[in-house]
């Protein structure tokens, strides 16, 4: 069996996200697609990442917005042809770009052939899914009959009755996304395979969507329920089962991930960074790194992630700075605080007003871009877009945020309490389109988009990021720039400061006889900063923020980084 590699080629990369359905539309439809990506690739490319991860755009019905695939090796007609996609791959590949695509392989849509096949019970589809009779004692189809009480992440059960063949299937998501059963070695052979033909097609890797929920604990049983709840959300019973390793290194062979060089990160709910430095090491051939979700349920109360709790700096800092610690040298850490699940950081944790957002925005890029590992840098979090300030129901199109509203609401929660959680944490904050310009609909599309534009697109948006000498995008490219050039920031030891400082953001990262030091304000106010506390900054060099080593008072959201060498 090859090795991994030591030292992998994304130790020192930056990836950008793009949402295909909201980043550029070429047709005039309102939904952003592939020719559209093609028309901006120079911008993607002067911004200085290394890779680019495109999220869905395999044939799909939308139900979750591609996260349902009706077939993993055609392109949707929403975005195009495969001939578009050949045109993408070799543009990304000219501009020495990576393409990441996603894998969606714990569920299929509905509407896929393995599960129309699998409907019938004489199918030898049928346990390429997972098939259940009703409970004992009780009429299929009717309340209760469910086989476990587990409850979908989407709200309602996990299980959907299916008149045609007598049984539930099990679904953690939409209805409409059947949970594949990775049990069947056929099942993973199929997967396998498919994946190779994207490789072959030139595709550089992969980010494997929940993949840490395709080894379930076996057999399915009922998990525990809070009192009060009618569903079990023990994540436990369905994500790192005993069989996690197992299929990752078997897919990591299948694939030839390691011996091709490819480029892997794992989404992974309810995962540890103890389990995490498992998944990642280098020792072993299974994951380049993983997605995880610790640091972003630290403003969640205990019902779900709509019930608003302000964020307690301390607590960040110290997720953050375990992740590293944990992961050290023998696994790697993504870095990220968007994504197309993820509302806007500015927004979320920052200061979105006029005032602030730009000082804010550079503040939580510098912060994130210095730790160790790979940046993750989502669409429009580069010109610091903020959330989308809907204030209406009917203003979303995302399916978890339109079930939590019906199920809310329906419990008794107040309409107005349901809409200031979406308001800050839908899904659809990260998902509007990316505005080009200020004329009509931000220059996304000719008609009407798919989602509404923010209201402040005439304000913020690209053409006046570029025109931003110390504007946010330019900040970002000093930052992706700092990563390429300096080794101490791809490998350097981590070490927190002042992790209780409720203001303050401080760190160091050390190699050999350098270091970088991270002095942050993370408020819209000013901050002492306890020289005595650091290092001495005397010959330092400021690589960015500020004016000089006096850093005794910090302004609202600046962020300055300096360069000891010993």
């Amino acid at each position: 069996m090859e090795q991994p590699l030591s030292d992998p080629w994304w130790s020192d990369a930056v990836v950008y996200q793009i949402y295909p359905r909201s980043f550029c539309d070429s047709n005039g439809d309102g939904v952003g697609d592939l020719q559209g990506i093609i028309s901006k690739l120079d911008y993607v490319a002067d911004l200085g990442v290394d890779v680019v991860w495109l999220s869905p755009i395999y044939a799909s019905p939308q139900d979750d917005n591609g996260y349902d695939i009706a077939d993993y090796e055609e392109i949707d007609p929403l975005f195009g042809t495969m001939g578009d996609f050949e045109e993408l791959v070799a543009g990304l590949h000219r501009r020495g770009l990576k393409l990441v695509m996603d894998l969606v392989v714990n569920h299929t849509s509905d509407e896929h052939s393995w599960f129309q096949s699998s409907r019938d019970p004489q199918s030898p589809k049928r346990e390429w899914y997972h098939w259940r009779p009703a409970r004992e004692g009780f009429e299929p189809g009717t309340p209760g009959a469910e086989p476990t009480n587990w409850g979908s992440f989407f709200g309602g059960s996990a299980w959907a009755y299916d008149e045609a063949s007598g049984e539930y299937y099990l679904h953690l998501f939409s209805r409409k996304q059947p949970d594949l059963n990775w049990e069947n070695p056929e099942v993973r052979e199929a997967v396998y395979a498919m994946m190779n033909r994207w490789v072959e097609r030139g595709v550089d890797g992969f980010r494997m969507d929940v993949i840490n929920l395709i080894s379930k604990t076996m057999p399915l049983a009922d998990g525990h329920q809070r009192p009060g709840e009618p569903y079990s959300f023990e994540v436990e019973r369905v994500a790192n089962g005993p069989r996690m390793v197992e299929f990752l290194e078997e897919m990591n062979a299948a694939v030839g991930i390691d011996a091709r060089q490819l480029f892997t990160v794992g989404e992974m709910v309810m995962c540890t960074a103890e389990q995490a430095r498992i998944y990642t090491s280098r020792a072993h051939p299974r994951l380049g790194m993983v997605f995880t979700f610790e640091h972003m349920s630290l403003d969640q109360g205990p019902g779900s992630k709509f019930e608003l709790k302000p964020l307690h700096l301390p607590d960040l800092k110290t997720n953050l700075a375990h992740w590293q610690e944990q992961l050290g040298e023998e696994g790697w850490n993504s870095l990220y605080f968007e994504n197309h699940d993820q509302p806007r950081v500015v927004s979320r944790f920052g200061d979105d007003s006029p005032e602030h957002r730009v000082a804010a925005a550079k503040a939580w890029a510098t912060v994130l871009h210095l730790h160790r590992g790979t940046p993750y840098v989502y669409q429009g979090q580069e010109i610091g877009m903020t959330n989308a300030g809907f204030t209406r129901i009917k203003q979303y199109r995302d399916i978890e945020s339109l079930n939590y509203f019906a199920d809310a609401t329906a419990a008794g929660v107040p309409e107005q309490t349901v809409l200031a959680g979406l308001a800050l944490k839908s899904r659809d904050n990260a998902r509007t389109p990316i505005p080009w310009g200020a004329g009509p609909q931000g220059g996304f599309t000719r008609g009407t988009p798919w989602l509404p534009l923010n209201a402040n697109a005439d304000t913020v948006n690209v053409q006046a990021a570029l025109a931003a000498s110390d504007g946010v995008r330019a900040h970002y490219q000093r930052l992706i720039a700092l990563r390429h050039e300096l080794e101490v920031i791809q490998k350097g030891r981590f070490d927190l400061l002042l992790p209780e400082d409720p203001k303050l953001w401080v760190f160091t990262r050390t190699l050999t006889s350098e270091q970088v030091l991270v002095v942050a304000n993370m408020s819209a106010h000013l901050a002492s900063v306890p020289v005595q506390q650091l290092p001495d900054l005397r010959d330092a060099e400021l690589l960015l923020g500020g004016s000089g080593a006096d850093i005794q008072t910090l302004e609202p959201w600046e962020a300055r980084v300096y360069l000891v060498r010993g």
